[in-house]
């Protein structure tokens, strides 16, 4: 049985056989005895997370009783751009990096991880549907990993140049679509600005 766990850069949450890099969690959206979500909750927590998917040996029962839901992403821009930023626990390097960087890029004090949650929460939804933003720059200076749409496909700026995202990978586009509006949170674009580095699928960088 192919599970609904698979988060794509619109934060929709799809069934895929593709593999993801990363894990993370909303808190819990499922049934544990059917293995599927919720009908309509797609968050509980406004701690959205992007974790490793191997932690100190520990072992989970995916969609299992009493705990989060599993959810899992291409890489971490594909996290990013549905609005999760990186776990504290599990990821405690990346997390102090992204804070730092989300501070410089938004120009207040290095802020608790509640305080990126309150900011990231009303950046990432607009009701229960995802909050699209206008782009600050033109696609081509935006900073590397941001995520764009042109109101059907998802696309990644890398070095200036788009790549369509796709379960398993990202293709080379020829060009710029009109009309984009970006996936990614303005304040996790700002710290990309800053100098945050993610994880990035290699397949764009084939």
């Amino acid at each position: 049985m192919t599970l609904q766990n698979r988060v794509t850069p619109f934060g929709v949450i799809i069934a895929t056989t593709a593999r993801g890099a990363f894990m993370g969690n909303r808190g819990i959206i499922h049934n544990a005895e059917t293995r599927t979500l919720h009908p309509v909750r797609r968050w509980m927590l406004k701690a959205w997370l992007i974790c490793l998917c191997s932690f100190k040996g520990r072992q989970r029962s995916v969609m299992g009783k009493g705990s989060y839901t599993e959810l899992f992403f291409l890489d971490e821009a594909t996290a990013l751009a549905a609005g999760h930023r990186p776990c504290f626990e599990c990821r405690r390097t990346d997390a102090e990096a992204f804070r730092v960087s989300f501070a410089e890029g938004v120009s207040f004090a290095v802020p608790k991880a509640p305080d990126m949650d309150r900011v990231l929460h009303a950046e990432r939804l607009d009701g229960r549907a995802k909050r699209l933003h206008p782009l600050p720059t033109a696609p081509d200076k935006l900073p590397d990993s941001t995520m764009v749409t042109d109101g059907s496909d998802a696309l990644l700026a890398m070095a200036g140049r788009p790549w369509r995202w796709a379960p398993a990978g990202y293709q080379r586009v020829d060009r710029w679509p009109k009309g984009l509006m970006m996936l990614t949170p303005p304040s996790t674009v700002a710290a990309l600005s800053a100098g945050y580095r993610p994880h990035v699928d290699a397949s764009a960088r084939a």
